[in-house]
């Protein structure tokens, strides 16, 4: 079974030994990696929401003109991860 880093972070936060570390409490540490994972959410929400908005029909120039990027940059980011073959970013 392949872990996930946020399980290793998670394993090696519970490993440390407060009396041998200058910290004493782990706790902004998980609030990193919780962030860390919120973010993962975040863009892979995103990567659905372009998805689903190019599907229906908006434009590359639409989707770029609301991310504050140009056409080229949103087809050339997010075109490969729709699954049509293309782009530079494929989802294997």
């Amino acid at each position: 079974m392949k872990t996930t880093h946020a399980h290793d972070v998670e394993e090696w936060l519970d490993s440390l030994d407060p009396e041998r570390i200058e910290w004493k409490d782990a706790a902004r540490l998980r609030a990193v990696a919780e962030a860390r994972n919120e973010v993962g959410h975040a863009e892979q929400a995103l990567r659905d929401a372009i998805r689903d908005a190019h599907e229906h029909g908006d434009s590359w120039t639409a989707i770029g003109m609301v991310l504050g990027i140009s056409r080229q940059a949103a087809h050339r980011k997010y075109a490969g991860r729709q699954g049509n073959g293309r782009g530079k970013e494929q989802s294997a």
